[in-house]
């Protein structure tokens, strides 16, 4: 079908001349499929390892140390990395260089990013606290290095801290400013020609005796012992063979407050005398200190100061000639010294810190699961819907909406006071507009507003119509009522009112909706205060885009809002896309972005493959456009008959073609093109018949005779390639990857806390989940609890048992009441299975 207007629509085309570079697909990263025991790739002799090096001035070299933190294969980090420099985003990375990341999921593929700038930062910092000593006339050549070694910035900080401005000036820098650097290099070198009695002084403070000087040698040599890194290293590694705990008792100043009945500081008391394993702490365990209710500390056990003394004076601080007992002494002093006064407390610290920081990403990897769940919800489409924002005073704000989330109607109900007069208003506006689902809002007065609907249900009050409601975490449509972006869609509209439009879209359309909410107003995960707001937003927004960018966007019908979430766009991209459309109408093809100002070539590579031209959406809009022509009113055909030139500096034409292409409607990216229809004379079929049976016959009869790796070696692709692409192929047009996941639940009773019995079996759906467990709705008003120890690994679904979080919001699930508290309102579950 060619929608290109009068005229042969495959000759015309549109010509731009691109501002930056022509829009050729750079050569990709070398790929290489390698699994752990295989030689080393041929990658890793690469120049980008060194080339990094050199580049962050360090003694370590970042790929390697990248691929020891986490985990991940040499030629894997290389590859990340290069991918990364050259600006490609996580969605294009996980779903069209899979072979180069070796099939790992975006979460993964974070975790590499993450540590990857956290490790750039260190060497920024690094180079900035080096410059800092120099220009303070502080630095030598030993300390540039000791900086340069370190890996994390709790070395950096060890390191650096007795050389701050303001500091307080240490042991070591006080016996250095006194001359005694060179003792103490004698007593490791040259032991038996050292005479402490040449130091000394009579009347200077710190040289006025040999014990004097003796300390002030022990202070150095306490100071070089501390920083040194292979020392740390080997103190280190005797920890990670012993028992460390920490262990927790309550503050004097909660004592204190508790007498004064300031603070109820009871629901703590498990922690009041707590002690655990440093390695089994739980990472809601972490945080509680910052309440100043508990005091926390780490005990390291005596056997590592024993063999770490043992270890220096024995091997790594041993003197290289005879040393008298006076002076072996000395050393002594200095080893238990550096131990008690320096290494022990930065030991402390370090425990501590990778604590708060392995909380801080799980509870980030919470939120991140959480809101990955919410925005991947099965739409309710096809439906019109009442959105219901529950209210006493004000009354309850409702908002009926079409099928395609118009706005249809607003109002106000006040159905706990005059509640015969409004039922009957109510049944009016249902039956009027045709609305048999109902969407509630979980806040203020939920309980009593579902209570209401559902008497009525049972009283068949809606007949003919056979309603039915549901209830929608309504977290952050109070905040969205009154920002800047509901103002823009709806100007005149009352906030509140506003707010049950949102409440009715979030379920016919999760991810359109809650994309306009700032991720952390959704209400998903907890402790979101405890935790880096920076990193917090950097992994929200990643997930935002990742979900926008697979589900994949209709390009000429989404909202400027959901645009700016796609892989390669922005706020500005997003605003010329949606300026472009008013002014030519919709996109014919992909091809066709690329006239878009501020469309580079890496911004089409990056978003086209999660663009979609819709041509059911095309269809509608010509119908419209020939039908106003027909009534003789304004037609403008959206394709110019011009070829659109735009000056460029010396840069090639873009030739855009203005016919429609199949493919364009499909998940396969437009490098790949060629290949697919390659494919498609191999199988013998063609575009137009994508999503039908008699292409998927084809396809796997061809797959059959010849595996997907033959084929993909024939066409001079990649396995991965060549199975996105059957993949997009063989599904029909309008495919929604959320088709597979849970909808909302729609029902028309009620059952309250106290029909509940202890041993019964019941459904129900993850509202949240924390990290001591997942609360899940069983449809009385209250969230139970199914705690952590209750979801095994028999209980799950075998797609689900190598996750780190096992269960989401939206996920259904099957649980048995194991106690109810109806006085504190808590309700404790057990997981029998997940519903698939």
């Amino acid at each position: 079908m060619k929608l290109a207007g009068e005229g042969p629509s495959s000759v015309s085309c549109f010509v731009k001349k691109e501002e930056e570079e022509d829009f050729t697909f750079e050569d990709p990263c070398i790929r290489k499929e390698a699994t752990s025991g295989q030689q080393l790739p041929r990658v890793l002799r690469s120049p980008l390892a060194k080339s990094l090096r050199n580049e962050l001035n360090m003694n370590w070299d970042l790929i390697e140390v990248l691929s020891s933190l986490i985990g991940v294969e040499r030629w894997v980090c290389v590859n990340i990395v290069t991918l990364l420099q050259e600006e490609n985003t996580v969605p294009f990375m996980v779903r069209y260089r899979k072979d180069m990341i070796n099939h790992m999921d975006a979460d993964a593929v974070r975790d590499v990013q993450l540590v990857y700038e956290e490790l750039c930062t260190l060497a920024k910092k690094t180079q900035s606290v080096i410059q800092t000593l120099k220009k303070d006339g502080n630095l030598t050549a030993e300390l540039e290095q000791t900086l340069r070694s370190c890996r994390s910035a709790d070395e950096l900080d060890h390191v650096y801290t007795p050389y701050k401005k303001g500091s307080k000036l240490t042991k070591a820098r006080r016996a250095k400013a006194l001359g005694l650097e060179d003792a103490a290099s004698a007593l490791l070198e040259t032991p038996n020609v050292l005479d402490l009695n040449k130091w000394v002084k009579p009347g200077t403070e710190g040289l006025s005796t040999t014990e004097e000087v003796a300390l002030g040698v022990e202070h150095i040599l306490a100071d070089m012992i501390a920083k040194d890194p292979d020392t740390l290293t080997y103190v280190k590694t005797l920890c990670e063979t012993s028992h460390i705990t920490i262990q927790s008792t309550v503050s004097k100043s909660a004592l204190k407050e508790k007498e004064q009945e300031k603070t109820d500081i009871d629901k703590f008391s498990l922690y009041f005398d707590f002690t655990s394993n440093i390695q089994r702490i739980q990472p809601h365990q972490v945080d509680m200190e910052s309440l100043k209710i508990l005091t926390v500390k780490v005990n390291i056990p005596d056997r590592v100061r024993t063999d770490f003394t043992t270890w220096c004076i024995n091997s790594r601080w041993r003197t290289k000639t005879f040393a008298r007992e006076e002076l072996r002494v000395m050393i002594k002093n200095a080893v238990e010294d550096s131990y008690k006064r320096l290494i022990l407390p930065f030991l402390t610290r370090s425990y501590r810190s990778k604590l708060t920081t392995a909380a801080e990403k799980e509870s980030i990897a919470m939120f991140v699961r959480n809101l990955r769940q919410r925005l991947l919800a099965c739409p309710v489409r096809g439906c019109v819907i009442m959105g219901v924002d529950p209210g006493f005073r004000h009354g309850c704000k409702v908002a009926i909406l079409s099928s395609t989330s118009h706005i249809l109607h607003t109002d106000v109900f006040y159905l706990h006071s005059s509640k015969h007069q409004e039922a009957d208003k109510l049944r009016h506006l249902l039956v009027k507009y045709g609305c048999t689902k109902i969407v509630i809002g979980n806040g203020t007065a939920c309980r009593e507003t579902e209570s209401f609907f559902s008497e009525l249900i049972c009283r068949r009050f809606f007949n003919p119509l056979d309603v039915s409601y549901c209830i929608t975490n309504e977290a952050g449509a109070s905040i969205y009522s009154v920002s800047p972006e509901a103002v823009k869609e709806m100007p005149d509209m009352d906030p509140n009112l506003r707010s049950a439009v949102s409440i009715g879209r979030r379920v016919q359309d999760p991810m359109a909706e809650l994309v306009k909410i700032d991720p952390k107003h959704i209400g998903i995960g907890t402790y979101q205060h405890d935790v880096s707001a920076g990193a917090l937003k950097a992994a929200l927004d990643g997930v935002v885009q990742e979900c926008v960018s697979f589900v994949g966007v209709d390009i000429n019908i989404c909202s400027e809002t959901l645009m700016r979430h796609v892989a390669g766009l922005n706020a500005g991209r997003a605003r010329n896309i949606a300026e472009w459309r008013v002014q030519n109408g919709p996109f014919i093809n992909r091809e066709q972005l690329k006239l878009v100002k501020g469309m580079g070539p890496k911004s089409f590579q990056q978003c086209a493959g999660f663009v979609r031209i819709n041509p059911q959406t095309l269809e509608r809009y010509f119908i419209m456009k020939c039908f106003q022509k027909c009534q003789n009113l304004s037609f403008n055909i959206a394709v110019p008959e011009k070829a659109t030139t735009k000056k460029g500096k010396g840069k090639s034409a873009v030739v855009v073609p203005t016919s429609v292409n199949p493919l364009d409607q499909t998940c396969i990216h437009p490098e790949s093109y060629h290949v697919a229809q390659r494919f498609l004379s191999r199988v013998g079929g063609s575009a137009d018949q994508i999503g039908t049976a008699k292409l998927s016959q084809c396809m796997d009869n061809t797959v059959k005779n010849s595996s997907v790796e033959e084929l993909a070696s024939t066409m001079d692709t990649s396995p991965e390639t060549l199975k996105l692409i059957i993949d997009g192929l063989t599904q029909p047009p309008g495919f929604d990857i959320r088709q597979n996941f849970g909808q909302a639940d729609f029902k028309r009773g009620v059952v309250s806390m106290s029909d509940l019995q202890v041993g019964a079996v019941l459904t129900g759906r993850v509202d949240n989940t924390a990290l001591f467990g997942a609360f899940v709705d069983i449809g009385v008003g209250r969230s139970g609890l199914i705690h952590k120890s209750k979801i095994t690994l028999d209980k799950l679904p075998p797609s689900q048992r190598r996750r780190s979080l096992v269960l989401g919001p939206g996920e259904r699930v099957e649980v048995r009441v194991l106690n109810v508290d109806r006085q504190r309102g808590r309700i404790g579950l057990d997981l029998i299975r997940v519903l698939q």
